[in-house]
């Protein structure tokens, strides 16, 4: 039988190493949301919805303590995904899991920012896996649904497997137990 303190040390390191891939995303000096290093050459991934009203202005701020302006790149509204640049080689980029292999059940856990906190981190399982219709077209969008406790400031944040790997990017609550996640293969698919 895995001794407990043994697996609780593993889960902390798991949890530090994820945590310095997360960023802030602030925008004119007030936090916006969270972010994710997905590429070490500067490229960051968080929600659409968290620089929809932004325009110029943006800074993220790494877990390092470094500070960034960043440049939006690109943007998927339907995905509510939206990819940011800043000047920057040598960032920590998250490990980016296989979301296709998430199971129902399976542990994860949320880091983002919520109201104001940084570098929060709250657990949860993985309640369901499915998609939902993209109001006004008929395209659906796939999602990890958890009951992960998120708040304003988790959005863009990863959802992270007890490996550490990034399986989604937080994205909404549903009525206040229930989390929706973009899934990570979709994320990749679109960059």
């Amino acid at each position: 039988m895995p001794n407990i303190l043994s697996i609780s040390s593993d889960i902390a390191e798991m949890i530090e190493s994820a945590r310095s891939g997360v960023v802030i995303v602030e925008s004119e000096g007030r936090g916006a949301g969270a972010g994710v290093i997905w590429q070490a050459d500067g490229g960051i991934l968080t929600n659409y919805h968290v620089v929809a009203q932004v325009g110029r202005g943006i800074r993220v701020h790494l877990h390092d303590g470094r500070k960034f302006d960043a440049t939006v790149t690109g943007t998927n509204p339907a995905l509510d995904l939206a990819m940011l640049r800043v000047q920057a080689n040598d960032l920590p980029a998250a490990m980016v899991g296989d979301s296709s292999k998430l199971r129902i059940g399976e542990a994860v856990w949320a880091i983002g920012h919520p109201w104001g906190q940084q570098w929060l981190v709250t657990a949860g399982i993985v309640s369901a896996i499915g998609s939902f219709k993209v109001r006004d077209t008929d395209k659906t969008v796939p999602f990890i649904r958890t009951d992960v406790r998120l708040r304003p400031g988790n959005s863009g944040g990863p959802l992270v497997n007890a490996q550490g790997h990034v399986v989604g990017l937080n994205a909404m609550i549903l009525g206040g137990d229930q989390s929706v996640a973009i899934p990570s293969h979709v994320a990749t698919e679109w960059m």
